[in-house]
């Protein structure tokens, strides 16, 4: 089995805003790796993704730990035990969070963008929604494993492609949940990296592609290195990062 052996996450609100309304959660016991992108404003956004993330992570272990649970909502013999726990775990915590917005006004209703990961021995399942995009630098060559799913990719407008990162789905946007599936199979000496809009809408593939390479610079100051040049480039957002070196 391809071991993870060494990972970083990183996330600030950035220079501009006074409240972090992204989060993350490295689960090494679990194998999952979250990445939250809050909309809603300070108190709304921030407090949903508190929410998604508690809710996740108790779903997913509970139904993962056990090979004869029945699946409430999705199944689908495309995927292991692992994917369908997590994608049932995701949909749980939107049917959870949409409950939560219905009985408050609408400027007070939060959601996220997000992107959850988890390993299975060689297998791993990456399911995505909304505004996060997920890299993978294997062999010299960087490439996005998951789309965002925004006004970017919609428009197809690429000149000033931090104006359309508003987010076409996500936890708490709509009643349905949308979700973007892929597996991989991370190879000795792959990097993962999920971003959210605050980092990748201001740097090309070029640049975190020059930075990734750099030697004889540690994960933590390669994270700190992309934010700056994401600030240097005009990001007004929170940016969050998360490094998974196989």
């Amino acid at each position: 089995m391809i071991k993870l052996k060494s990972y970083s996450a990183k996330t600030n609100q950035g220079p501009f805003l006074q409240v972090n309304e992204d989060n993350f959660d490295i689960d090494l016991v679990n194998k999952m790796y979250l990445l939250f992108d809050g909309f809603g404003g300070s108190g709304i956004g921030d407090v949903a993704v508190q929410s998604l993330k508690k809710n996740i992570k108790s779903f997913y272990t509970k139904f993962s730990d056990d090979p004869d649970s029945t699946m409430p909502f999705f199944y689908s013999h495309k995927y292991n035990l692992e994917g369908n726990a997590l994608i049932n775990s995701l949909h749980n915590a939107q049917k959870l969070l949409v409950n939560e917005n219905q009985v408050k006004e609408i400027s007070l209703r939060g959601g996220s963008s997000a992107i959850a990961a988890v390993q299975s021995e060689n297998l791993l399942i990456i399911a995505s929604t909304g505004n996060c995009l997920t890299g993978l630098f294997r062999r010299g060559h960087l490439e996005v494993v998951n789309y965002p799913d925004s006004l970017e990719y919609l428009s197809g407008e690429k000149f000033n492609s931090y104006l359309q990162t508003t987010p076409l789905s996500g936890f708490g946007l709509f009643e349905d949940l949308h979700l973007s599936i892929k597996e991989i199979r991370p190879m000795e000496g792959d990097l993962l990296i999920l971003m959210t809009d605050g980092v990748y809408s201001r740097i090309n593939n070029e640049e975190l592609k020059y930075i990734i390479e750099k030697q004889n610079m540690y994960l933590p100051e390669k994270i700190d290195e992309i934010f700056e040049l994401a600030n240097s480039h005009g990001n007004l957002d929170n940016q969050s990062i998360i490094f998974l070196q196989f």
